[in-house]
């Protein structure tokens, strides 16, 4: 029975380490909508915190940030010095960027071809 319960946590921490490689390295796809990275970000923090491990908000929303395409640059600059991103929640991030996406409209010729190519 302990050489099983050792494999399981063996395999356990094997899953998390895994994950959070994953989640170290995740960035927003160039042409990926707001709320598209932040399900896919989402989700990985879901697995993370199923293996027993919480990045807390103050983590996400920080990774986010760090993890935006450079076209949300000047608003994600904005952001951090407008707002206390410490205190910050997961919703009025996701909010301020669909903002900023919707008011830069439609995406360019370039990634509406890219997004058609990779379908």
């Amino acid at each position: 029975m302990k050489v099983k319960y050792q494999g399981n946590t063996r395999v356990k921490r094997a899953q998390l380490q895994a994950l959070r490689k994953e989640f170290e390295i995740l960035q927003m796809k160039h042409g990926e909508s707001v709320s598209d990275y932040f399900a896919r970000t989402l989700t990985f923090v879901n697995k993370l915190k199923a293996n027993g491990e919480d990045k807390g908000n103050t983590g996400v929303v920080e990774k986010i940030l760090r993890s935006m395409t450079p076209k949300f640059n000047y608003i994600v600059c904005s952001i951090e010095e407008s707002k206390d991103t410490s205190t910050m929640t997961i919703d009025e991030l996701q909010s301020n960027l669909l903002v900023h996406e919707q008011r830069m409209g439609p995406d360019s010729e370039e990634e509406q071809a890219l997004k058609v190519s990779t379908g």
